[in-house]
């Protein structure tokens, strides 16, 4: 209990950011993702496979687990990996989960907000978030942390389910030889899913995209070579050029609620057989 006792000084003495706060991240909001990453207890480990390994945890005031991986990945230099988790252009060539992706605007050089639209295995329905991303790079550590927040432009739309991320981060650490990656997600998929499938379900994706993401910094140098190589507004700020965020645009309305689906997009009627049936095949298609 000495982790969660620990998450939860931080969350409320350091003001880690909730679920719709925009503004821009301070240094205890990157320190809760290594909290997270180096405590041992309280995990319950899910998955193990060579390098990579997976844990999951009870969060407070949620029937969702959050989960952890590490991995190594020792033939990926860190500042690579860093550039491959950054590079929205890239993104689209090796996620494939990915339907549609854009820049809503920046709030200064290390924080911006975004939409992210993603495509789910049947019969589970399309997912969507807004974003607000924030990084964090040091000598010794990278940092990529993200939480949904809501803007007007971007409400609910037919045919998704708007999730939400309470807690999403990568830590990337430079090793003699590649890297090592943590990953912490604490998320509500919304909609009418039942637990089950959602804890399951993350515990089978996290390594399939770890597999993917080792693939995608295999071949990015390559690419970025061919596809505007010294464009990178992650690390150079005086290349971005997307518009300042107003914060009122973030304020959500009372008579929005996040986690909406319309009737279209109910999955409440789902049987169980179906959806332990869909969980196998993606199961029997990570391994």
């Amino acid at each position: 209990e000495r982790q969660q006792s620990c998450y939860y000084w931080l969350s409320s003495a350091e003001g880690i950011m909730y679920v719709g706060e925009v503004r821009i991240a301070e240094d205890s909001d990157f320190a809760l993702l290594k909290v997270l990453l180096t405590r041992g207890d309280g995990w319950t480990q899910e998955f193990s496979s060579g390098m990579t390994k997976v844990w999951t945890r009870q969060a407070e005031n949620s029937h969702f687990r959050m989960i952890r991986l590490k991995t190594v990945f020792p033939d990926v230099p860190a500042d690579t990996l860093y550039d491959v988790l950054h590079d929205p252009v890239f993104r689209k060539t090796w996620d494939k989960h990915m339907l549609s992706s854009c820049e809503l605007g920046v709030l200064n050089p290390n924080n911006d907000l975004s939409y992210y639209a993603l495509h789910c295995p049947a019969p589970l329905k399309n997912r969507d978030f807004v974003l607000q991303r924030s990084w964090l790079q040091t000598p010794q550590e990278y940092y990529i942390i993200n939480h949904s927040v809501f803007h007007r432009d971007f409400p609910n739309k037919k045919g998704f389910v708007r999730g939400l991320s309470h807690l999403t981060g990568f830590l990337i650490t430079p090793l003699d030889k590649g890297c090592s990656l943590g990953y912490v997600a604490h998320s509500d998929p919304g909609g009418q899913l039942p637990v089950w499938v959602t804890n399951k379900l993350s515990t089978i994706l996290a390594p399939k995209m770890v597999k993917k993401l080792h693939k995608a910094c295999i071949n990015y140098n390559s690419w970025k070579n061919l596809h505007n190589p010294n464009h990178k507004p992650w690390l150079y700020p005086e290349q971005i050029s997307g518009k300042r965020i107003v914060i009122s645009d973030c304020v959500k309305p009372d008579s929005v609620t996040s986690g909406d689906s319309t009737p279209d997009e109910d999955e409440s009627t789902l049987s169980e057989n179906d959806l332990s049936c869909q969980l196998d095949m993606i199961s029997a298609d990570a391994e």
